[in-house]
């Protein structure tokens, strides 16, 4: 198993997701955009700037902070940093991509879920994915899957840097510290 993808590789990465999503939702289709806090929510972005290249604009685009829907909030610790969900768009009866950068358990995508029906209901949730690590525990698989690591140890990590958040693009897998 490969353990490190540098920029190049987490570029190439991101095009193909771009080239599926493409496929899926042609110019004319209005669908909307939404990322998970912190790194899907820049995806999300680069999602939506490399679509737009191609004449292909969401109707709508959002983030969600799922802190308060996790639930491992307990584990986190007596103080979870809790940011704003920024959903100023209408989410009702257009199809949704949901974006974040790693799924492994599918908890995260749950919460998310769980937020999502708070504010209306899509009329499909399409998810897209950077890093596909496996071992769900609940029923969730993305559509949309930018690299599927299936052999990551229960005790090792997948790390994902973006330049915009953490100066560089990298993915990584590391023993959990």
């Amino acid at each position: 198993m490969q353990n490190y993808y540098d920029e190049s590789d987490v570029g190439r990465m991101v095009e193909q997701l771009v080239a599926q999503i493409a496929a899926a939702f042609p110019p004319g289709k209005p669908f909307n955009v939404v990322g998970i806090r912190t790194r899907g929510e820049i995806l999300a972005q680069r999602i939506v700037d490399a679509l737009a290249a191609k004449g292909i604009q969401p109707a709508g685009r959002g983030v969600l902070d799922i802190t308060l829907y996790r639930d491992d909030l307990s584990e986190i610790g007596p103080r979870p940093l809790v940011r704003p969900t920024h959903l100023e768009i209408s989410i009702d009866r257009l199809p949704l991509l949901l974006i974040d950068d790693v799924i492994f358990s599918g908890r995260s995508v749950r919460g998310a879920l769980n937020l999502l029906a708070d504010f209306g209901r899509p009329s499909a949730i399409r998810l897209v994915v950077l890093v596909d690590r496996k071992g769900r525990e609940v029923p969730i698989q993305p559509d949309f899957v930018g690299l599927t690591l299936a052999s990551v140890p229960a005790d090792h990590r997948v790390n994902v840097r973006l330049r915009e958040s953490d100066g560089k693009d990298e993915i990584s897998v590391q023993p959990r510290s």
